[in-house]
Formats: structure tokens, C-alpha cells, sequence
């Protein structure tokens, strides 16, 4: 009978949790559950989401993407940089955070797999070295319409209103970045169930000296890991950037530990028991359901982080005392 409890709260828990904070905080308050809040959770949880897919990319083949946050802030500067600096069209303002995303990717890959830095040193070293790159970029300052440059010149561009539409905009009554972030999770949901690619990061992730017995290139897969996580947390940074119209240098410091904290929740979604995009999304939607909630009942905003703890503790909790069990 504990067995079977265990099983079931392992399998279900995720999600009835979800459906009790939101019934709770319904009751709360009565407008919680209207369209517009729900709308404004998941346009929230939409950059979120995208960095934690970068981050379920890295545990998929048994690593670990510390850099995400450091990466989003980069992107967003750089996005907002592109416009209010040097007035880029929209295609270039796009493509270039991209590409750093792209080659963040794989210079993790690179200490990684080549200098053979274990996965969490080479990211957080890697963290660090972005984090000065874009302060140093941005001489510590956010990046806003008609700022005031450091000649005593105000910045000559604008956030073009096409591009704060990908972060503000809606689509026949639903927010833009909600349509990107449920079309982003049901392509890598694809990818990752149905296409060999996919396959060979679970079987990389699961043995990697299995895989290279069965004829995977292993270092090509984890190499293509981290550049899939450093391509989707740039999307994350452009979001982030269209979303509140301005490059916060700081932008991705609250991301990573929500991030990490989905993809944990999202271990135990349906009982999943590894990473995966599904589970991903239902962690960030229960990390954005709690903020939200916290914040229409008043909460000090300094009392997240705490929240964040408890359920990023909760679910590894839940996680490793069930990977015990059944090895056991």
C-alpha cells in the first residue's frame, strides 16, 4: 500500500499540486482564475520555459547548463543593444542573439567534450565569463529608448513596435509568446520522442559507453546538446527583451533558479523519471501558478526565493527518493 502511494505521488503528484494551488488561490482570490491571469502567467512563464528547455537539452545526455542565466542576459542586451545603439532592421536584431546563443552552446561543448571540464565547472566558469562580457559590453548600464550614452549623446534608435509585439503582442486573444513557448515544447516534444536524434541524446544521457558501443558519437550528441541549450535560452533573451521593451543587464539571475526547478518538477510529471519537455512545461507552470499567486496575495517580493527553494527541494525530494526505490 506505501508502495502504491508513493508510486502514485510520484506520477501525479506534480500535477495535483499544480490543481490544489490554483483551486486554493481561487478561492483567495476571485480573480485569479479569470482569462486575464491566466493569459499573464503563461505569457510569464513562456521565457521560463524556453531556458528550462535549454536546461532539459544539458540533463538529457547526464549534464548540466549552469551558463542560462548569464546567457539570457547577454542575449537581451544584445537584442536591446541592436535597436536603441546601432539601429539594426528586425532580421539582424533576431539572428544575432541566436548566434551567440549558438556559439555559447559551443564553447560549453568545447571545455566539455575537448578539455574534458566536468559539465558543472565548464558552465559555471562559463557563467562567469558571460556575465562580465555583457556588463563590460553595456559598461554595467540596462539599455532603454533614448538613454543617455556615455558622450553626453542620447542613443539614437528605438524598440521597433514589431518586435515588442513578439513579447507584448496577441494573436486572435492569445499572447504571442504563449504561441511560441506551447509550439517550441510540442516540436522538441516531437523531436526528442519520435526522431533518432532525440533517441540518441536519452540513450547518450543514459550510458554513455553503451551508446558508443552501439555506433553514437557520443561527443557529437552532447556537442549538439549544448548548442540546442544555448540556441533556446537565446530565445529567451529576445523574449525577455521584447516582453519588457528594455536590455536589463541582470535579466537572467532569477531565471536559472526557476528554470532548474522546472526541469526538476518536470522529472516526476506522469512519472517520467528523466528530463523532458512535457514535464518542463507542467514545472513551469506550477513555478509561475505559485509567483503569481504570491504576488496578488501581497507577498514581499524578497520572500520568492524562498518559495523557489522549497519547491525546487520538494521536487528533488520527490525525484531521488523514487530513482532510490526502484534501483533499490
Amino acid at each position: 500500500m506505501k508502495d502504491k502511494l508513493l508510486d502514485y505521488s510520484y506520477k501525479y503528484g506534480a500535477l495535483i499540486i499544480i490543481a490544489a494551488v490554483i483551486v486554493v488561490f481561487s478561492i483567495v482570490n476571485e480573480n485569479f482564475l479569470s482569462y486575464d491571469n491566466m493569459a499573464d502567467i503563461l505569457r510569464a512563464i513562456s521565457i521560463v520555459t524556453f531556458v528550462a528547455i535549454g536546461v532539459t537539452f544539458s540533463q538529457i545526455v547526464d549534464g548540466f547548463d549552469l551558463s542560462v542565466g548569464s546567457t539570457v542576459s547577454l542575449t537581451t542586451v544584445v537584442t536591446a543593444t541592436l535597436m536603441v545603439w546601432f539601429q539594426q532592421p528586425l532580421i539582424v536584431v533576431l539572428i544575432v542573439p541566436l548566434v551567440i546563443g549558438i556559439l555559447i552552446g559551443l564553447l560549453n561543448a568545447f571545455l566539455i567534450v575537448k578539455v574534458r571540464i566536468p559539465d558543472l565547472l565548464a558552465t559555471l566558469a562559463v557563467m562567469y565569463i558571460i556575465g562580465g562580457v555583457h556588463k563590460t559590453y553595456t559598461k554595467g548600464f540596462s539599455i532603454y529608448n533614448n538613454m543617455q550614452m556615455t558622450d553626453g549623446t542620447k542613443a539614437p534608435g528605438k524598440f521597433a513596435p514589431e518586435f515588442l509585439w513578439i513579447g507584448q503582442g496577441k494573436s486572435l486573444g492569445v499572447p504571442v509568446p504563449v504561441i511560441l513557448m506551447l509550439i517550441a515544447v510540442v516540436v522538441v516534444h516531437i523531436f526528442l520522442t519520435y526522431t533518432r536524434w532525440g533517441r540518441q541524446l536519452y540513450v547518450t544521457g543514459g550510458n554513455k559507453e553503451a551508446a558508443r558501443l552501439s555506433g553514437i558519437s557520443v561527443n557529437r550528441v552532447r556537442l549538439f546538446a549544448y548548442v540546442l541549450s544555448g540556441l533556446f535560452v537565446a530565445i529567451g533573451g529576445i523574449l525577455f527583451a521584447a516582453r519588457v521593451g528594455s536590455g536589463q543587464i541582470d535579466a537572467g539571475s532569477p531565471v536559472l533558479m526557476e528554470a532548474v526547478a522546472a526541469v526538476f518538477v518536470g522529472f516526476s510529471v506522469l512519472g517520467a523519471g528523466k528530463p523532458n519537455v512535457i514535464g518542463t512545461f507542467f514545472g513551469a507552470v506550477l513555478i509561475g501558478v505559485l509567483l503569481n499567486g504570491l504576488t496578488m496575495l501581497n507577498l514581499p517580493y524578497y520572500a520568492f526565493d524562498i518559495v523557489k527553494g522549497i519547491v525546487l527541494v520538494f521536487a528533488l525530494a520527490i525525484t531521488f527518493i523514487h530513482l532510490t526505490r526502484r534501483r533499490a
